[in-house]
């Protein structure tokens, strides 16, 4: 009898068509091979309605495959039941039977995308990810949307069986007793015995791209293609566009929340690279005199107390022979947060604000990349 695990909740998800002995070979392969067998505490599937039909009456009822597998090499239980058969869905919420058109498509993409986000959201858990079944654009979609929101324990395979019980539909797994099945070689029928496959898998290395994310995409839902398109932004020029009348500010579209003296140190920066001076220093007198005269007073009420409040600030650095630096550091700071929570690490890394001191509070965006809306 083999001892259940003692790591973080460990799941087997895989995608299956009309041939869900992938999900027993993976699981023999996977639990009953290895020295180390990786046990899983359960089992997802996602496939059309066709195969959850031939899932269930094949694995769960029947010849309960599944349970016979358990049973044969002594797994310690392992939640597989129909809840966590995950039926792909049409545009109207019904099942879907089978992916013929793009909407199909798309909507099989997006579903697969937020079965495996959602699976993934638990710190704790750990996933093993098999594509050997269903469709081709099936397992490309898993595996891709493992790439999107896969974390360092999470793996991925396909599994790989022995002829001539690759293609049998008798076969689930190697028994470890004699099981006669029926196999054809040309055209002749003949018995084969289960117990002599072999079944092994091919792990399949993949890109992480998780950390790269932003934390709405990582923490909610959203489609294959916004997350696809939202991880390749990375690759594209950027564009910052700041409306100095609303006070607000897009980076590749997407607005960045400051609050009105972030976006006044901003949009000065932004002048700054404009103009060809894409270094600060933050340390001089004269530059926290620039910032006050030139931007502070278009963003706010020269005789308000918000003015009153940040000239006494910098004021008072400059009198006392202070850095001005100590102030302009720590807005510098949640500037970067606020574009990297917005954005994902990957792409706010091209509008980030140098960290440093001095003239390494470089902005690392050139004139063509800028619009200041009411300049």
């Amino acid at each position: 009898m083999m001892s259940q695990h003692t790591t973080p909740r460990r799941i087997l998800l895989a995608v299956t068509g009309l041939t869900p002995q992938i999900v027993t070979e993976t699981l023999y392969a996977l639990a009953c091979r290895d020295e180390d067998p990786w046990i899983p505490d359960e089992v997802h599937l996602i496939t059309t309605a066709t195969g959850a039909d031939n899932a269930r009456l094949n694995l769960l009822a029947g010849e309960r495959w599944f349970h016979r597998l358990c049973e044969d090499y002594g797994l310690p239980p392992i939640v597989f039941t129909p809840e966590q058969i995950h039926v792909l869905q049409d545009a109207e919420g019904r099942p879907l039977d089978d992916i013929r058109t793009q909407a199909d498509n798309t909507l099989a993409a997006d579903f697969i995308t937020e079965t495996l986000r959602a699976l993934t959201a638990d710190p704790n858990s750990e996933l093993h990810v098999s594509i050997a079944g269903g469709r081709k654009t099936m397992g490309y979609y898993l595996g891709y949307a493992l790439s999107l929101y896969g974390r360092p324990q999470d793996r991925l395979s396909h599994v790989l069986v022995s002829d001539p019980y690759e293609t049998n539909r008798d076969f689930y797994y190697p028994t470890p007793y004699e099981h006669p099945i029926h196999s054809r070689r040309g055209d002749k029928e003949v018995t084969v015995d289960a117990r002599h496959a072999h079944v092994d898998l091919a792990d399949i290395p993949f890109v992480r791209l998780r950390d790269g994310l932003p934390e709405r995409l990582r923490t909610g839902q959203a489609g294959f293609t916004m997350a696809v398109a939202t991880a390749n932004r990375g690759l594209q020029e950027p564009r910052l566009v700041l409306d100095v009348a609303q006070q607000r500010v897009w980076a590749d579209d997407e607005e960045i929340v400051l609050s009105k003296t972030r976006f006044a140190i901003l949009l000065w920066l932004a002048e700054r690279a404009r103009r060809g001076e894409s270094t600060t220093d933050w340390s001089q007198p004269e530059v926290a005199r620039e910032f006050l005269s030139d931007v502070a007073t278009r963003i706010f009420n020269p005789n308000g107390g918000e003015y009153q409040r940040l000239e006494e600030s910098l004021g008072w650095r400059i009198a006392k022979s202070c850095e001005p630096n100590e102030y302009f550091q720590p807005h510098k700071a949640n500037i970067n947060k606020a574009l990297t929570h917005t954005l994902g690490k990957r792409s706010a890394e091209r509008y980030l604000i140098g960290i440093g001191r001095g003239k390494d509070n470089s902005f690392p965006l050139v004139a063509e990349q800028i619009e200041i809306l009411g300049d």
